[in-house]
């Protein structure tokens, strides 16, 4: 991995490259130039799990505004969504690029409050990953945990308001029918 000056921002995508060769490195694993860009590539072509089109399509019908944020760079948001085949869904596809940071920092989380005009008391953050609902809950969003994995709550103070195992189980959370 390359020295960075202490601060120094990199994108989502070079912090994600430099993880996967150090990754490879210390578990002693070789990978040509080849290899590392068809791994990097899978962020490119990202598949949406089987129940989120129609879920999606369900909060959508029912007025909900719909935004992403992730700390994917900008192009890997776009090629994702694409290759997901849910172009059009979200209103905004925020990136914390924007803000030169990553969640769970506070800067990121207020992305959405600022490109919605909302204020926070009236998003509902529905994260995938369990560090993510505790990032959005410490800053003050209610959240829904869609924990796919079936993984146990990490130990860091705070709990999703709610928490499902896929988008169906938000659409019954929201009392909203499919």
């Amino acid at each position: 991995m390359a020295a960075h000056a202490a601060g120094e921002y990199e994108d989502f995508w070079k912090v994600t490259r430099d993880g996967l060769l150090y990754a490879a490195e210390a578990t002693d694993v070789a990978l040509s130039p080849r290899q590392v860009e068809k791994i990097m590539n899978g962020y490119l072509t990202l598949k949406a799990w089987p129940d989120a089109a129609a879920a999606l399509e369900t909060l959508k019908t029912a007025g909900l505004r719909l935004a992403f944020l992730s700390n994917f760079t900008p192009h890997m948001l776009r090629a994702a969504i694409e290759s997901a085949g849910l172009e059009g869904t979200f209103e905004q596809a925020l990136s914390t690029d924007a803000v030169r940071t990553y969640k769970p920092d506070p800067r990121a989380y207020r992305l959405a409050i600022e490109a919605l005009s909302m204020p926070r008391d009236r998003i509902l953050f529905v994260p995938f990953a369990g560090w993510d609902a505790a990032g959005a809950k410490w800053f003050g969003y209610k959240t829904f945990w869609v924990n796919r994995l079936g993984a146990p709550p990490e130990v860091l103070g705070v709990k999703a308001d709610g928490v499902g195992s896929n988008l169906d189980d938000l659409v019954a959370y929201l009392g909203l029918r499919a």
